[in-house]
C-alpha cells in the first residue's frame, strides 16, 4: 500500500501543479502585443469570476456576459452601489456579533468579576458544595458567550463569501484580514475585539485608501491587544508628556512596531533597521485600550508615551509631541514607494499568479503612488491588465481550503450556512478561520497547501459534498443536472463538466470521471467509490511526519512567538494530515455511484481545485 500511495501522491502533485493543463496555460508567445487579452472572451468571463469572486454560482457566466465583462468589473469595484440586502438580513440574525463591542466587553468583565468572587467564596466556609457546583455550572454557561462570538464570527464570514453580491469586496476583505492577520486565541478578550475588527475596521475600507485602512487597524483594540501594543509604554528614564504622573510597571514592546514595518507596509526587505523598529515602537507608546469594564475602546495615554525625539526611516519626529508621532509614522509608511511595491505585489499575487509579472507590479505600484494609496484603483489596474487575462494566469492559482469550501457551495447553489459545520470543514482542510498563530497570515501560494493528506482530503471533501455532507447542498436540487439522471455515464460526465468545470477538462480527469476510479482511492469494484476512511489512512502512512497541532496561546507565549523567526513558518498542512489520520473530512461515506460519484470526483479534480 505504501508504494501505491507514494506513486499516487506523485501523480496528484503532477495534477494539482497544473502540468496537465497545457491547453489552458500555454505561455504567451514572445513579442505578443502588450494590451491584447490573450484569453478568448468566454474564458475571460470564467477567469474573472474565479478571481474576483469566490467562484461562479449557476447562471453567473450568463449574467456577466449579458452585463458585459468590463462593466461588471466596474460594478464590483463599486460595492456601495450593489444591493446586498439579502446577505445583510441573513447576517443580522447572528445575535452575539451584532452587539456593540463595548457591551460585549462589559459583559465579559462582569463574568470575570463573578468568577473571582466565586473563587473567594469557595475558599471560605460560606458556600456549600451544592451551591459551589451550581455557581460553576452558571459560570460555564456564561463563559460560552466567548466561544459563541468566535463561532458566529467564523460562520458569518463564510456566509458573506458564499452569498454576498459584493463578491470583490468579500475577496478583498478576506485578503486584508489575512494581511492584518489576528489569532483569535491570543487571549480571552480577543474574540470580542475581532467582531468589531471585521465589521467596522476591515470590510468598509477593503477598497478604500490604504492610509485610512492602516490607521484604523493601528487603533483597533484587536490589533493593539494581539501585538501587545496595548501594554507598551516608555521605558523608565525616558521622558513622557506627563513626567509627574505615576508610572505603571512595564516598558517598550516592539511587536507591533516590527510587524507594522515587516508585514503591514514595507515588507521584510523594506530597508529599515532595528533602530527604526525601536523608534516606531516608541512612537506608538500610549496607544492602548480601555479596560473591558469601560468598553475596551482605543485610548491614547500621554502619561506613558515616550516624548523624546525619534528618527524613523530618516524622518525626524520632534520631542514633546504625543499621538501625532504615530500618525506621522503611518503617513511616512503609507506613502513609501517600498510600501507601494509590497502591497501591489501581494494583491497581484492574490489576484493573478503566485509569481506576478514584474511589469504588472511596477504599474500597480505606480498607481498606488499616483492615487495616494487608492486600493480600488490598484485593484482596477491589476484586474483589467493584459497580465490578468493572460494564458499564464488562467487556472494558475491553487485554492486555499476556505476557497475550496466556499466555491463548492457557490457552484452547487447552496444557501449560506448559519451553523458551525461549514467552518469546521474549512478548519479540517487546514485553514481555521482566525486560527493562524503567527501574524504573517495564511500563505497565498499554492505549494504551501499541497501534501499527501491535504490533497486526499480535498478529494474526499468533494465526495462528501456530493453525498450531502456539505450544509445546504443537495445535488438533486440542481436543475441543470436534472435531465441527465437517467442518461448514459458519458452524458452525465459531459453535464457535470459543463456545470462545475465550465466545459474545460483534461483527458486524465475525464478518464477518472468516466471510470469512477481515482489513483488515490482504493478500488471498490462496479465503478463505485468506497468508504474513504481506508484511503485517508493509507495517505497518512506515507505523509511526512505530522506537525504539531495549532496550540492555544496565552499572552506570554504569543509575545515570544512574534519575536521568533521560526514562528513565521506556517503550519498549514497539520490539519490536512490530521484529517487524513482521522478518516477524511466528513467521516465514513457510503459507496457513491452514478451522478453523485461524478459530481464528487469533479469537485475533487485539479480543475476545480484551481482558480
Amino acid at each position: 500500500m505504501r508504494t501505491r500511495t507514494t506513486i499516487s501522491f506523485a501523480l496528484a502533485v503532477f495534477l494539482f501543479t497544473g502540468a496537465h493543463l497545457t491547453a489552458q496555460m500555454a505561455v504567451a508567445p514572445p513579442g505578443a502585443p502588450s494590451q491584447v487579452r490573450e484569453l478568448p472572451a468566454d474564458q475571460q468571463v470564467i477567469h474573472a469570476l474565479s478571481r474576483l469572486t469566490f467562484g461562479p454560482r449557476p447562471g453567473d457566466v450568463l449574467k456577466v456576459r449579458s452585463i458585459g465583462l468590463d462593466k461588471w468589473i466596474d460594478q464590483q469595484l463599486r460595492p456601495e452601489r450593489v444591493d446586498d440586502s439579502a446577505i445583510e438580513a441573513f447576517v443580522a440574525r447572528y445575535p452575539t456579533i451584532n452587539q456593540d463591542q463595548g457591551g460585549l466587553l462589559r459583559e465579559y468583565a462582569a463574568q470575570q468579576r463573578e468568577r473571582r468572587e466565586m473563587r473567594r467564596e469557595a475558599a471560605g466556609s460560606g458556600m456549600t458544595r451544592a451551591d459551589s457546583n451550581a455557581r460553576r455550572r452558571q459560570m460555564r454557561q456564561r463563559s460560552n458567550s466567548r466561544r459563541e462570538v468566535v463561532t458566529q464570527l467564523q460562520s458569518s464570514r463564510v456566509a458573506r463569501a458564499v452569498a454576498s453580491e459584493r463578491q470583490l469586496q468579500e475577496v478583498m476583505t478576506d485578503f486584508w484580514l489575512n494581511h492584518f492577520s489576528i489569532f483569535a486565541q491570543k487571549g480571552p478578550p480577543e474574540p470580542y475585539y475581532l467582531a468589531d475588527f471585521d465589521r467596522s475596521v476591515i470590510r468598509p475600507r477593503a477598497l478604500g485608501k490604504f492610509r485610512d485602512l492602516l490607521g484604523a487597524v493601528a487603533q483597533s483594540p484587536a490589533m493593539l491587544f494581539y501585538l501587545d501594543n496595548a501594554r507598551s509604554m516608555a521605558d523608565s528614564g525616558r521622558p513622557t508628556l506627563r513626567p509627574n504622573a505615576r508610572r505603571r510597571r512595564g516598558g517598550l514592546n516592539e511587536n507591533y512596531g516590527r510587524e507594522l514595518l515587516e508585514l503591514h507596509t514595507l515588507g521584510v526587505d523594506g530597508g529599515y533597521t532595528q533602530q527604526d523598529v525601536i523608534n516606531v515602537a516608541r512612537a506608538f507608546t500610549g496607544w492602548t485600550i480601555l479596560p473591558p469594564q469601560q468598553g475596551g475602546g482605543f485610548i491614547f495615554r500621554p502619561q506613558v508615551h515616550d516624548a523624546g525625539e525619534k528618527i524613523v526611516l530618516g524622518h525626524k519626529l520632534a520631542a514633546g509631541r504625543g499621538k501625532q508621532d504615530a500618525e506621522d509614522v503611518l503617513d511616512i509608511l503609507s506613502r513609501s514607494p517600498r510600501t507601494a511595491r509590497f502591497i501591489a505585489t501581494k494583491i497581484a499575487r492574490r489576484l493573478v499568479s503566485d509569481v506576478p509579472p514584474k511589469a504588472l507590479v511596477d504599474r500597480a505600484a505606480a498607481t498606488f503612488m499616483r492615487t495616494d494609496g487608492d486600493i480600488r484603483e490598484v485593484v482596477r489596474a491589476i484586474v483589467t491588465s493584459p497580465e490578468f487575462f493572460s494564458q499564464q494566469a488562467f487556472r494558475s492559482k491553487v485554492k486555499s481550503p476556505f476557497e475550496v469550501v466556499v466555491s463548492a457551495m457557490r457552484a452547487l447553489n447552496a444557501q449560506p450556512d448559519s451553523t458551525p459545520r461549514t467552518v469546521q470543514l474549512i478548519a479540517f482542510l487546514g485553514q481555521p478561520i482566525y486560527g493562524h498563530q503567527a501574524p504573517n497570515g495564511w500563505p497565498e501560494t499554492g505549494e504551501s497547501w499541497m501534501n499527501t493528506g491535504a490533497i486526499l482530503n480535498r478529494i474526499n471533501f468533494g465526495l462528501a459534498a456530493a453525498a450531502g455532507r456539505l450544509p445546504g447542498v443537495d445535488i438533486r436540487a440542481l436543475p441543470s443536472l436534472d435531465d441527465v439522471r437517467a442518461a448514459s455515464r458519458e452524458a452525465q460526465v459531459d453535464a457535470v463538466v459543463a456545470v462545475l468545470l465550465n466545459g474545460m477538462i483534461s483527458p486524465d480527469t475525464r478518464a477518472v470521471l468516466l471510470t469512477g476510479e481515482h489513483p488515490m482511492l482504493p478500488r471498490a469494484g462496479n465503478g463505485a467509490v468506497p468508504d474513504v476512511a481506508s484511503a485517508s489512512a493509507a495517505a497518512a502512512e506515507s505523509a511526512a511526519q505530522a506537525e504539531a497541532e495549532m496550540p492555544t496561546m496565552d499572552a506570554t507565549a504569543a509575545e515570544q512567538s512574534m519575536t521568533r523567526r521560526d514562528a513565521r513558518r506556517p503550519n498549514v498542512n497539520a490539519a490536512g494530515r490530521r484529517g487524513a489520520r482521522q478518516g477524511g473530512v466528513a467521516g465514513n461515506l457510503p459507496p457513491l455511484t452514478g451522478l453523485q460519484q461524478i459530481v464528487g470526483l469533479a469537485l475533487g479534480s485539479p480543475e476545480f481545485q484551481r482558480r
